[in-house]
C-alpha cells in the first residue's frame, strides 16, 4: 500500500472525506476537471451511486501523485465547509507542499494563511448592541480560562504546525533564523523580559536585539505602541507568525491573549465594526457570553497582545472621529487608532508591521520603531544548514554562498534566501560547483528558476505557457488596481489550480464582514506576483513597445502625503531590467512564442529606456533603483554608460538604505572612471551597509550623517575603510558611536593614509574618544582637516589637544569653542636627503625652514579656561615659532589672566592677532595690558572696550618676519616702524586716567609710529580734553584721534579749535556737537578707517593718502551746534592761527541776521580760508542775498558766492592775486520782481563776474523784463541761467526783442516745458552772430508776425532753433514769409514730429514761402529736423533763370509751387536728405528743382528708401548739376540697377571735390560706369567706398584712375574683400597720391606681403595723418617696414588684431617714440608677451592708447606705466582682457596722480585682486580729473566691491561701465 493510502486509512479519513463530497457533487465535478482537464472523467453517468462515483473520481485524483492531492485537499479545506476536527486533520496530514503554498517569508507583503484558518469555523454573533448578561466573577474567570484556552489552540492549530516563514517544508527540516532587528529610535529596553529568547544575540547599540525586547520600554505609560519597519522580503511578517507560535508553546508568558491581524484582508471589510467584532469575528469567537470575556480582557488589558500586519497596505486614512467607546463601530484603521492612543482597550500592547515610508498620523510619537535588516553572512550560512538537511547538499550549497558575492548579497533578504535555496536544491544535483550560483546571478533569474524548477517537467510545453501567461496577466491586473487578494471570479479556474498545484498561489478563507466568509487567492508573495506582471509586459503581445516603456519608471521612496497608501509595484521596474539581460531571453523565447527579433526589440526598449532616465537629474532614492534595475540587466554597456553620467556627487538624503541597495551602486560605480563622492544624511542603515562598499575604489568622499549609526555600523565601515584605496573624504556625523566604535574606527584609519579630510561632528564622544582619535594624526601625512565639532570635553583634554597642535608640525588651526573643535593641517612633504653624508646637515636646514614657515592659528573660545589653564597654555605656545592668531575670546581669564597673557606676547611671535575678549578684564587690569605697548614691536593695533567686552592685539605679520629674519641673519639692520591705532572705547575713562596712559603710549613712541587713538565713549569731560591738548604734541602726528561721546562742552570744541589750528598733522577737525561726534583727522576722509579692515591693502592705500598731504587744505566741521555772535567771534578768533589752507563748513539749527552779520564782519579775517560752507535748517533773512552779493565789493578775495534756498550757503575764496571769473548764485531764495533792481545794483560794483544763478526764484515775467532792462549795464562774461522762474511765452518774446540791445550775448536758449531751463551766454565782447534756441514754447499762428519782427530787428542773430513749439507747416510757412531781414544770414532749424512723416514734396513747398534766398536745405526724417539758411535780401540769378526757362516746358512754368520753389531756391549750394522714404512725386519734384539749380555744390542723400523709378529722376536731375562739389550716397539700400543709373550721374563732374559712395553694391559693371565718372574728377580730395564689395581686380580699375587725382587726401576702402593682389594695385597707385592725409584700409583681407607692399608706398605719403589698417593678418613684416619710416605728421595710427608679435610691436614702439603729432594709438589684439613697450622721449599729443587683449602682464607693467608719464595730454588707457595683476596695479596707481588730463582707463578682465583694486583708489583719490577707472570681471569678491565704490564711486565694477555715460558728457 503507498504512504497515501495508509494516510487515508489513519484515523477513517477516507470515509470520512467521502462522506462529506457526497454533499456536494457538482463542487466535486467541477474542481476534478480543473485537476484532470485532459482525462475522462464520465461524468456522463450520472446512474452511479453518490458514495461510488466520489471515491472513483477521488481514486483518479490520488493516480496523479502526491502533488495534485495535496492541492486538490487544499482546495477542499478553503471551499467547503468542513467539520473542524476533519479539517484539523487533513491540513494535519495534507496542509503542507513541496511548492511554494506558504510565504516565501514573513514580509507583510507575503501571502500567507490568513488568520482565519481553515477549517476553523465560527457561528456568527452580533456583539454590537447586546445586553451583557451579569455574571459572577468567578464564573467570568472560568469563561475567559476557557475562551483563552481556545485561543491558544486556534493559534496553535495556525501557526503551531510548522516553523515560521517555512511553510514550504516540513518543520523536521527547517527553525526560524531571526533576522537583524534594531531600534530605530532611543527606546532601548531597560529590563528583560521572562521566557525565552528568539535570536540569542545580545542587543547592542540597539542592534541585534531579540524579540522579546520589543516589549521591554523605558516606562510603563500607556499605549505600548511598537512598530517594525522593514523592506520587502526583511521577514515582517514571518516574525509576526514566531510571536504568535510562541505565544501558543507558551514562551510569551507576559500575554494572556494574542490577537493576529491583515490590513490585507481588514481593507476587504467594507462596513464598519465595533472592537467587540474586530476581535472575534475575525478570530475565534466565544462559545458563550462574549461580553464577559471582553470585560476579562479590558481588566488585563497589560496581557492583550494585538499584533497588525502591513500598516502601510491601509486603504484607507484615518477618520477625524475618535473611537473611544467598545460599542462605537468605526473603519478597522480607525480601531487601530484608538488602540494605538489608548482610547480603547487602555493599556495593551500593540505591535505593527510595516514598510517605511508614510505612516498613519494615529499612530503616537512616542511609539517604538525597530527595523529589521534581514540577514548578515553568519545568519544566511544559519538559514541554508537549516534548509538543507543532507549534509552532502548543505556543504554544496554553503560553497555556492560564500563562493559568490552577488549570491550573497541577495540572500541579505530573508525571502530571496529561501528562493535561492530552493532553487538550489532542484540545481545542485545536477552541476559542478559554481554552476548553480551562476546560474542565480539577480533577483530575476533567481525568480525565473524559481518558477521553472516549479512547473512541471514532464509536459513543460504550450499548456504550461497558457498557465503562466494567465497568471502573468492577472498579477498586472492586480498592481494596476492595487489588488494582491483575489476572488474566485477574478482568476480563471484552470489557471488557479495551475497556481495552486505548483504552488504560485495561495488560497485562504477571508471575511468581508461579521458572519461573511469568502475564499481569497493570492501570490504566494507580492514579488512573484510583481515578477509575473513583468513577465506579462514582456511576452504579451497585448502590451505595444510604448505601454511597455511608460512601466520603465522610476519610483521615489519618499512617500507624498497626500498617497493613500504605498506603491505595490515598487520591483516591477526591477524585474522588467532583469528580463532585458541576455540570460533571460530563451525564457522569453519560451513563453512568447515569437521569433527573436521580437524578443530582442522588447528587451531593447527596457535598455534605452533606462538610458534616458540616466541622463535626467535624479534624486537619492531614483538613483538606488536605477542601479539596481542596471545591476539585473547584466549589461556592462549599459552600467558603464549609467556609471559616467552620475554626478560627481551623490546625495542620500532622508530615506532607508539596505545592504542590497548598496551593493547595487557599488557594482555600478565598479565602471566608472572618474571619482565620486557619497553623501548619506538622515538616511535609516543597516548596521551592517557599509560592508557593501568594500573595494569601491571609485569613492573619493564619503559621509554618513545619522543617529541610526551606532557601533555595530562603526566596526562594519572599519572593515572596509582599508580596501577604499581611493578614500580622501570620511564623515561620521551626528551619530551614537562610543568608545568601542571609535576603538576600531582608530585602528582602521591607520591603515588608510591615504586620507585628507576626517569628520566625526556631533557624535557626542568624550575625552578620552576626542584624543584617541587625536593620536591618529601621525599616521595621516596627507590630512588636511579633522573635525570633531558638537562634542564635549574637559579643559585638560583641551590643553592635551593644544600639546598636540604645537607639536605636531602638520596642524595649522585648531579652533575649540562651544559647538566647534577642528584641526587644519598642512599635508607633510618629506625631503630626500644627500647619500654621501649631507642628511644631517640638509636635515638641520629643513627644520629650520619648516620652523620659519610653519604658522599656527590658534581659537580656544568659550573653553572656560582661568589664570592656572593660562600658565600651561603660554608655556606650550613659547615652542611655537609663528602664531597667526591666538583666540581666547569668551573664557575666565580675569585681570590676571589676561596680563599674563599680554606681558608673554612679545615672546609668542604672534602674526596677525591676540583675542582676550570676554574674559573679565576692567580698569584695573588695562594699564597691565597696555604695558604690551613698550615690550612688543610688532603690535599695530589695539582694541579694547570693557563696556563691550572687546580686547583685541593686532600684529603686523611683514615686522614680524622682519624680525624673525634679522634675527637669524642680519642682527644689525634696524627695523622699520609699524604705525599703531590704539582703541580703548567705553572703558570708562577719566580725566584722571590720561597721563598714565599717555605715558604708556609716549613710551611705545620708540617702537613704532602711532597713528590713531580712540578715546570714545568715555567720560573724559572737558577737564580731560583740556589735559590731553597739553599731551597731544608729545604724541607725535597722528592719523586720527576720536574723542566722541565723552560730555564735552562748547568750552572743550574751541580748545580743539585751537589744537586744529596750531597742530600741522591735523587737517581735519569733525564736530556734531549734539550728537557728540568728535574727530580730529590727519586726512580728509569720511569716517575714522580701521588698518585691520583691508589688511596689507590699507598700509599701501596709506602711504598714497599720505604722499600728499601737504597739498591738502584742513577742515573745520561744525555741525549741530548753536552759535551765538559771541561764540563764532571766539571761533573765528581761533581759526585766525590757521597757517594754511583753510575750509570751514558750519551747520547748525538757525542764524540771525546778526549773527551772519558777524560772521561775515570776519571771513576777511582769516588770510588762510579758501571755503566756507553754511547749512540750516531754518531760512535766512530775506536779506541775506543782498549781503552776501556786496561781498565781492568788501572782500576781493571772494570768488563764488552760492545760496540755496535761503539754508545752504557757501564761500569760496582765493589766496592768489590772480583774479578770475566770479560766481555768483542765488537759487530758489524767492527772490522777485522788486529785487531783481537792487539786485543788479550791487552786482555792478562786481568786477570779473562770470556767472548769475538766479533759477528757481519768483521772478516772473515781470521780473524777467527788469532784468533785461538791466542787462546792458550788467558787468557779466559768461551766463545767466533764469530756469524755473515761472516765465512764459511772452518772456521769450522780450527776450528775442531785447537782443539788439545786448551785445555781447552770444546765446540763448530758453525751453517751456516742465524742465524748464531759461539760459543767457554772453561775450567779454560784442558778438556779430547770435543764436537763440526755444522749445516747447508753444507758437501759434498770432504769434508769428511779433516773432518775424523780433527776427527781422534782430540783425546780428544768425540762427534760430524751434524744437517742438508747436510750429505747424502753416505757420512755418507764415514765419517764412514774414521774416524780412535788410541784409545777412539767418538759419532756421525746425525739429517738429510732423518733419519726419511729411512728404518731401510738402516741406518743399513751405520753402517756397521763404522771402529770403534759400541756400541750405536739410531733412532728417528721425531727427525730424528741417534745417534751412535763407540769405537777405532776395535776389535774382539770371543763370539760373535762363537754366529754368531751357528745361522746362510751358506747362511746367505754370505750375505755380514748382517755379515759386525754382526762384526761392536759385541760390541754393547745398541739399541734404538723411533717412527719409521720397515718393516718386517728391522725386519728380527734386528732379524739377536740381534742373535749376545751377549754384548746387553739396548734394547728400543717405540711409533713406527711393524706388527705382524715383532714383531715376534724381539721377536726371543730377546729371545737369555741373557745379557739384560733393555728392554722398552712403548707407542706401539700393539694388546693382539702381546703383548703375546713379553712377551714370557723376559723367563730367570735374569739380567734384568729395565722392562717398560706401555700402553701394559695386558690382564689375558699376565699377566701370564709377571709373569711367572718376576719370574726370581731377579735382577730387575724398573718396569713399567703404562695404561696397570691392575685391583684387576692382583694385585694378581704380588705382588706374586714381592717379589722375592727384590733390587726393582721403581714401576710405575698409570692409571689404581686398588681398594682396589688390594691395599691390593700390602700392602702386599709392606713390603718386603725395597730398594723401587719411587712408582706411582695415577689414580687409591684406597678407604680409601685401601689408609690406602698402608700408612700403606709404612711407612716400609725407603728409598722411591717419592710418587705419586694422583687422588685417598684416604680421611683423609690414610692421617692422611701417617702422623704417613713418608718416612724419602722423596723428592716428590703427593697428588692432593684425597678428603683429613683440617684435613687430616693439619696433613700431620704438618708431613713434617721440613722434610729436601722434593723437591716437591701437594695437590692440595683438601680442606682446614677453615683450615691454616703453617710450624714453614720449609723445606729447597722445590723447588715447588702445592696448587691450595685448598679454600684458605685470612683468611689463613698471616700464609701461612709466612711458604713460611722457604721454601729458593722455585721456583714455585701454588695458582689458590683459594679465595684469596687483603689481600692475600698483604701478598704474603711482602715476595716477600724475597724469592730469586723464579721464578713463579701462582695466576690465585682468588678474588684479581687492589689494591692487585698494591702490588703484588711494592713487585715484589724489587724481580729481579721472572719471572712471573700469574694473569690471577682476577677482574681486562682492563684498570688497562694495566697500570699495563706498570709498570712491568712481571705481567702477559693472559690466556696462560709463563708456557711453562719458562719451555722452564730453
Amino acid at each position: 500500500m503507498d504512504p497515501l493510502s495508509d494516510q487515508l486509512n489513519t484515523n477513517n479519513l477516507w470515509s470520512l472525506l467521502v462522506t462529506l463530497l457526497t454533499k456536494d457533487p457538482e463542487w466535486l465535478d467541477h474542481k476534478v476537471k480543473s485537476f484532470l482537464p485532459s482525462m475522462d472523467l464520465g461524468f456522463g453517468n450520472r446512474d452511479l451511486d453518490p458514495t461510488k462515483r466520489v471515491t472513483q473520481q477521488l481514486n483518479k485524483l490520488l493516480g496523479q501523485g502526491e502533488d495534485t492531492w495535496q492541492g486538490f485537499i487544499h482546495c477542499v479545506c478553503m471551499e467547503l465547509t468542513v467539520p473542524l476536527h476533519l479539517e484539523a486533520m487533513l491540513l494535519s496530514t495534507w496542509g503542507n507542499t513541496d511548492g511554494l503554498s506558504s510565504q516565501l517569508t514573513g514580509d507583510k507583503e507575503s501571502q500567507s494563511e490568513s488568520q482565519l484558518h481553515q477549517g476553523l469555523k465560527r457561528p456568527h454573533q452580533n456583539y454590537g448592541n447586546s445586553p451583557r448578561r451579569k455574571q459572577s466573577r468567578k464564573q467570568q474567570q472560568g469563561l475567559a480560562k476557557r475562551y483563552l484556552q481556545q485561543l491558544r489552540t486556534y493559534t496553535e492549530q495556525c501557526y503551531g504546525g510548522r516553523s515560521p516563514g517555512s511553510g514550504l517544508f516540513p518543520a523536521s527540516q527547517q527553525a526560524y533564523v531571526p533576522p537583524i532587528l534594531q531600534w530605530s529610535r532611543t527606546t532601548t529596553p531597560s529590563h528583560t523580559q521572562e521566557g525565552v529568547a528568539v535570536g540569542a544575540l545580545k542587543a547592542e547599540d540597539g542592534t541585534n536585539i531579540s524579540i522579546l525586547d520589543l516589549f521591554s520600554t523605558k516606562t510603563n505609560k500607556d499605549p505600548k505602541v511598537t512598530v517594525l519597519l522593514g523592506e520587502a522580503g526583511m521577514g515582517k511578517t514571518t516574525l509576526a507568525h514566531c510571536l504568535c507560535q510562541q505565544w501558543a508553546d507558551g514562551q510569551l508568558k507576559c500575554f494572556q491573549a494574542l490577537f493576529f491581524f491583515e490590513f490585507r484582508q481588514l481593507s476587504l471589510i467594507p462596513n464598519s465594526m465595533t472592537l467587540l467584532q474586530l476581535l472575534f469575528d475575525l478570530s475565534l469567537s466565544p462559545e458563550d457570553d462574549p461580553q464577559a470575556i471582553f470585560q476579562y480582557l479590558e481588566m488585563n488589558a497589560h496581557g492583550v497582545l494585538l499584533i497588525f500586519d502591513g500598516l502601510d497596505e491601509a486603504l484607507y486614512p484615518c477618520s477625524s472621529i475618535e473611537v473611544t467607546d467598545p460599542k462605537d463601530a468605526g473603519s478597522p484603521l480607525d480601531l487601530f487608532s484608538g488602540l494605538c492612543r489608548g482610547t480603547l482597550l487602555p493599556g495593551c500592547w500593540v505591535l505593527a508591521t510595516s514598510r517605511p515610508g508614510k505612516l498613519p498620523t494615529c499612530l503616537p510619537t512616542e511609539a517604538a520603531m525597530a527595523h529589521l535588516w534581514g540577514f548578515d553572512q553568519p545568519r544566511v550560512e544559519a538559514y541554508v544548514r537549516h534548509f538543507f538537511s543532507d549534509q552532502t547538499y548543505q556543504e554544496a550549497a554553503l560553497v555556492e554562498v560564500r563562493g559568490s558575492g552577488s549570491l550573497l548579497n541577495m540572500c541579505a533578504v530573508p525571502a530571496l534566501c529561501q528562493v535561492t535555496c530552493l532553487c538550489l536544491q532542484h540545481l545542485l544535483p545536477d552541476s559542478s560547483p559554481g554552476q548553480a550560483a551562476a546560474l542565480l546571478p539577480t533577483v530575476t533569474q533567481s525568480f525565473m528558476q524559481m518558477v521553472l524548477t516549479l512547473s512541471p517537467r514532464r509536459d513543460r510545453g504550450d499548456c504550461t505557457t497558457d498557465f503562466l501567461l494567465s497568471l502573468s496577466e492577472v498579477a498586472l491586473w492586480g498592481l494596476e488596481n492595487s489588488k494582491v487578494i483575489f476572488s474566485a471570479g477574478d482568476i480563471h479556474p484552470s489557471t488557479m489550480a495551475f497556481g495552486a498545484t505548483h504552488s504560485l498561489l495561495a488560497s485562504f478563507r477571508v471575511c468581508t464582514g461579521p458572519g461573511h466568509l469568502e475564499t481569497g487567492y493570492a501570490f504566494t508573495h507580492l514579488s512573484l506576483q510583481e515578477f509575473f506582471a513583468a513577465l506579462y509586459l514582456m511576452v504579451s503581445p497585448k502590451v505595444d513597445t510604448d505601454k511597455l516603456a511608460c512601466h520603465v519608471t522610476l519610483n521615489s521612496r519618499w512617500l507624498l502625503r497626500t498617497n493613500a497608501k504605498s506603491d505595490l509595484s515598487g520591483h516591477l521596474t526591477t524585474f522588467l531590467a532583469g528580463l532585458a539581460s541576455s540570460a533571460c531571453h530563451p525564457f522569453l523565447l519560451f513563453l512568447a512564442q515569437q521569433d527573436k527579433a521580437w524578443v530582442d526589440a522588447r528587451q531593447a526598449v527596457v535598455i534605452q529606456t533606462l538610458k534616458k532616465l540616466a541622463t535626467h537629474k535624479l534624486t537619492g532614492p531614483k538613483v538606488i533603483e536605477l542601479c539596481h534595475c542596471v545591476s539585473e540587466t547584466q549589461d556592462p554597456k549599459l552600467a558603464s554608460f549609467i556609471a559616467q553620467n552620475l554626478p560627481s556627487l551623490l546625495h542620500f538624503r532622508n530615506f532607508l538604505l539596505t545592504s542590497t541597495d548598496l551593493a547595487a551602486l557599488t557594482n555600478i560605480l565598479g565602471h566608472r572612471d572618474a571619482p565620486i563622492h557619497l553623501d548619506f544624511e538622515g538616511c535609516t542603515l543597516g548596521p551592517y551597509v557599509p560592508e557593501t562598499l568594500a573595494g569601491c575604489e571609485q569613492v573619493e568622499s564619503l559621509s554618513f550623517k545619522s543617529r541610526k549609526c551606532g557601533d555595530a555600523f562603526a566596526e562594519a565601515l572599519a572593515r572596509t575603510l582599508p580596501t577604499m584605496k581611493n578614500l580622501k573624504q570620511l564623515g561620521l556625523t551626528g551619530s551614537q558611536i562610543t568608545a568601542q566604535g571609535i576603538h576600531q574606527l582608530v585602528q582602521a584609519l591607520c591603515l588608510c593614509p591615504q586620507l585628507e579630510e576626517l569628520h566625526f561632528q556631533d557624535n557626542q564622544l568624550k575625552d578620552q574618544e576626542i584624543l584617541h582619535i587625536v593620536e591618529v594624526l601621525p599616521d595621516l601625512p596627507q590630512l588636511r582637516k579633522l573635525d570633531l565639532s558638537r562634542n564635549s570635553i574637559m579643559v585638560s583634554t583641551l590643553l592635551r589637544l593644544t600639546e598636540v597642535a604645537v607639536t605636531s608640525p602638520m596642524v595649522t588651526i585648531l579652533q575649540v569653542g562651544k559647538t566647534d573643535l577642528f584641526f587644519d593641517l598642512s599635508p607633510s612633504t618629506k625631503t630626500v636627503t644627500d647619500p654621501q653624508g649631507g642628511a644631517d646637515l640638509q636635515g638641520n636646514a629643513n627644520q629650520k625652514g619648516e620652523a620659519l614657515s610653519r604658522r599656527l592659528t590658534l581659537r580656544l573660545q568659550e573653553c572656560e579656561l582661568r589664570v592656572h589653564s593660562a600658565d600651561i597654555l603660554i608655556a606650550q605656545l613659547r615652542r611655537c615659532p609663528h602664531l597667526i592668531e591666538v583666540d581666547l575670546s569668551g573664557n575666565q581669564l580675569e585681570d590676571e589672566g589676561c596680563c599674563l597673557m599680554a606681558e608673554a606676547a612679545s615672546q609668542l611671535h604672534i602674526i596677525k592677532k591676540l583675542n582676550l575678549s570676554d574674559n573679565g578684564l576692567s580698569v584695573s587690569g588695562l594699564h597691565c595690558v597696555l604695558s604690551l605697548l613698550n615690550t612688543c614691536r610688532t603690535l599695530v593695533q589695539l582694541d579694547i572696550s570693557l563696556l563691550q567686552k572687546t580686547a583685541i592685539f593686532m600684529f603686523s605679520p611683514e615686522l614680524e618676519e622682519q624680525e624673525g629674519t634679522q634675527k637669524c641673519y642680519m642682527p644689525q639692520r634696524p627695523l622699520e616702524l609699524s604705525p599703531r591705532w590704539i582703541r580703548l572705547t567705553r572703558c570708562g575713562l577719566q580725566a584722571k586716567h590720561l597721563e598714565q596712559l599717555c605715558k604708556a603710549l609716549r613710551g611705545s613712541s620708540h617702537l613704532s609710529d602711532l597713528s590713531g587713538l580712540d578715546f570714545s565713549d568715555n567720560a573724559l569731560r572737558d577737564e580731560g580734553v583740556t589735559q590731553l591738548a597739553q599731551l597731544l604734541p608729545g604724541l607725535g602726528p597722528l592719523h586720527s584721534l576720536n574723542l566722541s561721546q565723552n560730555n564735552l562742552s562748547l568750552d572743550a570744541l574751541f580748545i580743539l579749535a585751537q589744537c586744529f589750528s596750531v597742530l600741522q598733522w591735523v587737517l581735519l577737525l569733525d564736530i556734531s556737537f549734539e550728537s557728540q561726534q568728535v574727530i580730529l583727522r590727519s586726512d580728509r576722509g569720511g569716517r575714522d578707517p580701521q588698518p585691520a579692515e583691508f589688511g596689507p591693502d590699507f598700509q599701501a592705500g596709506a602711504k598714497f593718502l599720505g604722499s600728499g598731504l601737504h597739498c591738502i587744505p584742513k577742515s573745520f566741521c561744525l555741525r549741530e551746534c548753536h552759535l551765538e555772535p559771541q561764540s563764532l567771534q571766539r571761533l573765528c578768533e581761533t581759526l585766525e592761527q590757521c597757517a594754511v589752507p583753510l575750509e570751514v563748513m558750519l551747520s547748525c539749527e538757525h542764524l540771525n541776521e546778526k549773527t551772519l552779520n558777524t560772521l561775515l564782519y570776519h571771513l576777511p579775517r582769516i588770510p588762510s580760508l579758501n571755503l566756507l560752507q553754511l547749512s540750516l535748517a531754518r531760512k535766512l533773512p530775506l536779506r541775506s542775498p543782498f549781503l552776501l552779493a556786496d561781498l565781492f565789493s568788501v572782500c576781493s578775495k571772494i570768488q563764488k558766492v552760492e545760496l540755496r534756498s535761503l539754508c545752504h550757503m557757501s564761500l569760496h575764496l582765493k589766496t592768489s592775486e590772480e583774479q578770475e571769473g566770479r560766481y555768483c548764485g542765488f537759487i530758489g531764495c524767492d527772490l522777485g520782481q522788486e529785487h531783481v533792481k537792487t539786485l543788479c545794483r550791487l552786482l555792478n560794483k562786481c568786477d570779473h563776474l562770470s556767472q548769475l544763478d538766479l533759477s528757481a526764484n519768483l521772478l516772473g515775467d515781470g521780473g524777467l523784463r527788469a532784468l533785461l532792462d538791466c542787462l546792458p549795464q550788467l558787468p557779466i562774461s559768461g551766463s545767466i541761467d533764469l530756469s524755473h522762474n515761472g516765465i512764459s511765452q511772452e518772456s521769450t518774446l522780450c527776450l528775442l526783442e531785447a537782443l539788439p540791445s545786448c551785445p555781447r550775448v552770444r546765446e540763448a536758449s530758453v525751453n517751456l516745458g516742465p524742465e524748464q531751463s531759461f539760459w543767457i551766454h554772453f561775450s567779454r565782447k560784442e558778438e556779430a552772430r547770435k543764436t537763440l534756441r526755444l522749445s516747447k514754447c508753444s507758437f501759434g499762428l498770432e504769434n508769428m508776425p511779433r516773432l518775424a519782427t523780433g527776427l527781422s530787428q534782430a540783425l546780428q542773430l544768425t540762427e534760430l532753433t524751434l524744437t517742438q513749439c508747436d510750429l505747424a507747416q502753416e505757420q512755418l510757412a507764415s514765419l517764412l514769409n514774414l521774416v524780412r531781414k535788410p541784409a545777412g544770414q539767418l538759419t532756421l532749424r525746425v525739429k517738429e514730429p510732423w518733419v519726419g512723416r511729411t512728404r518731401m514734396k510738402a516741406l518743399l513747398e513751405v520753402c517756397t514761402q521763404a522771402s529770403g534766398n534759400i541756400t541750405e536745405i536739410s531733412v532728417s526724417g528721425t531727427q525730424k529736423q528741417l534745417h534751412i539758411r535763407l540769405d537777405f535780401p532776395r535776389q535774382e540769378n539770371p543763370e539760373a533763370v535762363a537754366l529754368r526757362l531751357a528745361h522746362c516746358d510751358l506747362e511746367t512754368y505754370h505750375n505755380l509751387p514748382a517755379r515759386e520753389l525754382r526762384e526761392t531756391c536759385a541760390k541754393l549750394q547745398q541739399l541734404s536728405l538723411s533717412q527719409l522714404s521720397l515718393c516718386d512725386d517728391s522725386s519728380l519734384m527734386l528732379q524739377s528743382l536740381l534742373l535749376s539749380l545751377s549754384e548746387l555744390k553739396k548734394f547728400r542723400l543717405t540711409s533713406s528708401c527711393v524706388s527705382s523709378q524715383g532714383l531715376a529722376h534724381l539721377a536726371s536731375g543730377l546729371s545737369h548739376c555741373h557745379h557739384l562739389e560733393e555728392l554722398d550716397f552712403s548707407s542706401n539700400e539700393f539694388c546693382k540697377e539702381d546703383t548703375t543709373v546713379l553712377l551714370g550721374a557723376l559723367e563730367s563732374k570735374q569739380r567734384m571735390k568729395r565722392l562717398d559712395l560706401s555700402y553701394l553694391p559695386l558690382g564689375d559693371s558699376n565699377l566701370a560706369v564709377l571709373t569711367r565718372g572718376l576719370n574726370h574728377m581731377t579735382l577730387l580730395q575724398s573718396l569713399r567706398l567703404n562695404s561696397t564689395h570691392l575685391e583684387d581686380s576692382s583694385c585694378c580699375h581704380l588705382s588706374q584712375v586714381l592717379g589722375a587725382a592727384t590733390g587726393l587726401e582721403e581714401l576710405h576702402l575698409s570692409q571689404n574683400q581686398i588681398g594682396d593682389v589688390g594691395a599691390q594695385h593700390l602700392a602702386t597707385v599709392l606713390r603718386k597720391l603725395t597730398e594723401l592725409r587719411k587712408i582706411d584700409l582695415s577689414n580687409n583681407s591684406f597678407g604680409p606681403m601685401g601689408g609690406e607692399r602698402l608700408a612700403e608706398s606709404l612711407a612716400l605719403c609725407r603728409h598722411l595723418e591717419e592710418l587705419r589698417l586694422g583687422h588685417n593678418v598684416l604680421g611683423d613684416p609690414t610692421a617692422l617696414r611701417l617702422a623704417r619710416e613713418l608718416p612724419p605728421h602722423l596723428r592716428v595710427l590703427l593697428l588692432q588684431a593684425c597678428h603683429l608679435s613683440p617684435t613687430g610691436l616693439l619696433s613700431l614702439g620704438q618708431a613713434l617714440d617721440g613722434y610729436l603729432h601722434v593723437e591716437e594709438l591701437s594695437l590692440a589684439e595683438n601680442s606682446l608677451a614677453g615683450g615691454v613697450l616703453s617710450f624714453c622721449r614720449g609723445l606729447p599729443l597722445l590723447r588715447q592708447i588702445d592696448l587691450v587683449a595685448c598679454e600684458i602682464d605685470d612683468q611689463t607693467a613698471k616700464p609701461l606705466a612709466a612711458s604713460f608719464l611722457l604721454c601729458p595730454a593722455l585721456e583714455e588707457i585701454l588695458l582689458s582682457w590683459n594679465q595684469l595683476g596687483d603689481m600692475a596695479a600698483a604701478e598704474l596707481a603711482l602715476v595716477l596722480p600724475q597724469m592730469g588730463r586723464l579721464k578713463r582707463m579701462d582695466l576690465e578682465k585682468n588678474q588684479i585682486t581687492a589689494h591692487g583694486a585698494q591702490l588703484l583708489a588711494a592713487g585715484l583719490a589724489q587724481a580729481p580729473g579721472i572719471q572712471v577707472i573700469c574694473l569690471w570681471g577682476n577677482s574681486i569678491s562682492h563684498e570688497k566691491v562694495q566697500h570699495l565704490q563706498r570709498q570712491n564711486p568712481r571705481l567702477n565694477f559693472a559690466f556696462f561701465d560709463s563708456k557711453s555715460q562719458t562719451s555722452g558728457d564730453t
